[in-house]
């Protein structure tokens, strides 16, 4: 190993070039911090030529092709090289299978050869690495969609990568990528890898486990959710396998890129502000997002959500105080897409309660740093939450959030009852348990003293990515000691 880690990490999602979820603000960021420890790293992501125009990001042709074969058919990909911030970051195109309107698939349901598309960024990787004449000391890997890499290596192992380690970072424990094993053909595998131990679960092909299986350590985005996840309520049916793993778990908590998320310095904003003047930046910013969503103000504190709409962020919980909305002394300002569902549920109750109610059903990233800036609350209720990055930039806004003490919440939100608090904090996933809550929220916002001192010890807090690009980089190091 050279005195500074050379690492291939690969996602296949990555701010700015192409977002679904919080995978992508975590592979934008971390690798920066990473090169600024003096980690010799590089980011691989697949091309979308619909989310990423080679001319709006300034991406290079390297004249580079890699070559890989899937069910005895060659699949030939392009590779782009562009820089995010001093990271080098390397694009993996291919028509077939990355010129599509979504990453990941419809709102019917996930690409048919999603398997296969992932696969080929996998194997890809691989063969770019020989391309530019590397031997990558560690492969970071993220989530399923990159966990063929390691089953790849551990069917076919290749002597060139006989010296690299395999680090497999579990986003979201929720998604495994499961398949028929009918597909291990297509996608270059043999059936020596399809047994209990490796990659079969309940007679299908589990990505996530096989990877977990054939990786050297896996980590978690925060360390409640590496203890979480070894239990059946959380576990999603591989607690057993990880527990197995015993200390090659490790938890590691995300980071916030404080150059992107600042309020002092936020364009979107309506006002801009620090600590020093958080409550005159609140009061603008609360007008002018009020003003743009039509909404009264009644005098009232606010509580924003921003969120993906899905039962695992707790909406059944705010659906249940919002329509209590009359007694709560809140108004409520909502923004995300997700599940039918919750937008029929949300669209109904904010119909119902116009002036203590807005629901916005879009991704706007501007509505949502307004929404951060403007409101007193956040709501984060989750079911399970493995880390969580909107309670980070809440705090940063100055703005409490109200969190289930579960995963990424429970390690980054300390409850005002506690001298040095700066959150609201409940246990039981439970309608009444998220509504006394809110009702404790409401008395403390008028402790106009204590509140402001709890958000500006909030907004001193320091989630930056330094402290986790430490911790990673001396796991890398441990991974790589003989």
């Amino acid at each position: 190993m050279s005195a500074k880690p050379v690492v291939f990490y690969l996602a296949t999602e990555v701010v700015p070039y192409a977002k679904t979820g919080g995978l992508a603000d975590v592979a934008g960021a971390l690798p920066i911090a990473l090169r600024q420890r003096g980690v010799d790293i590089s980011v691989v992501m697949p091309h979308y030529p619909r989310f990423t125009p080679p001319e709006k990001f300034g991406l290079e042709n390297t004249g580079l092709s890699v070559e890989v074969w899937l069910g005895g058919q060659k699949h030939t990909g392009y590779v782009l090289r562009g820089d995010n911030r001093g990271v080098p970051v390397y694009f993996i195109g291919h028509t077939g299978f990355f010129d599509r309107e979504q990453l990941y698939g419809t709102p019917e349901g996930d690409y048919p050869d999603n398997a296969e598309r992932f696969a080929f960024f996998s194997y890809a990787a691989l063969e770019l690495a020989k391309k530019l004449g590397l031997r990558p000391d560690v492969f970071h890997l993220n989530d399923w969609q990159t966990s063929f890499l390691p089953i790849r290596l551990a069917d076919k192992p290749d002597p060139y990568f006989q010296n690299s380690r395999k680090i497999l970072t579990i986003h979201n424990l929720a998604y495994q990528g499961l398949f028929p094993p009918e597909v291990l053909p297509c996608i270059g595998l043999s059936y020596h890898i399809f047994h209990m131990e490796a990659t079969e679960y309940y007679g299908k092909f589990n990505t996530l486990k096989g990877g977990i299986v054939f990786s050297d350590f896996i980590t978690t985005v925060s360390p409640t959710y590496a203890r979480e996840i070894q239990t059946p309520e959380y576990g999603h049916g591989l607690d057993g396998i990880l527990r197995k793993l015993g200390n090659k778990i490790v938890g590691i908590l995300n980071g916030l890129d404080y150059e992107v998320w600042n309020p002092a310095t936020d364009p979107a904003l309506f006002a801009r502000y620090t600590a020093r003047n958080v409550r005159r930046g609140k009061t603008l910013n609360r007008k002018g997002l009020l003003e743009s969503l039509k909404m009264p103000d009644l005098g009232l504190p606010l509580a924003g959500m921003v969120s993906r709409l899905a039962e695992q962020k707790g909406i059944d919980l705010v659906a249940a105080a919002l329509e209590q909305a009359p007694d709560l002394g809140f108004q409520f300002v909502i923004l995300g897409t997700g599940d039918k569902k919750y937008h029929d549920l949300l669209g109904e109750i904010a119909r119902q309660h116009p002036d203590r109610v807005s629901v916005t059903l879009a991704f706007d990233a501007t509505l949502a740093r307004r929404i951060y800036a403007a409101s007193d609350f956040f709501l984060m209720p989750s079911r399970f939450e493995p880390c969580g990055l909107g309670q980070m930039i809440a705090l940063r806004y100055g703005t409490l959030p109200i969190v289930r003490a579960t995963g990424g919440l429970k390690d980054t939100v300390v409850d005002v009852a506690h001298p040095e608090g700066y959150g609201f904090v409940f246990e039981p996933y439970e309608a009444p348990a998220f509504l006394d809550t809110l009702r404790r929220a409401r008395a403390f916002y008028d402790q106009k003293k204590a509140l402001l001192q709890a958000v500006r010890r909030g907004m001193k807090l320091d989630f930056s990515w330094d402290r986790s690009a430490r911790q990673y980089e001396e796991l890398y190091r441990r991974a790589l000691k003989p």
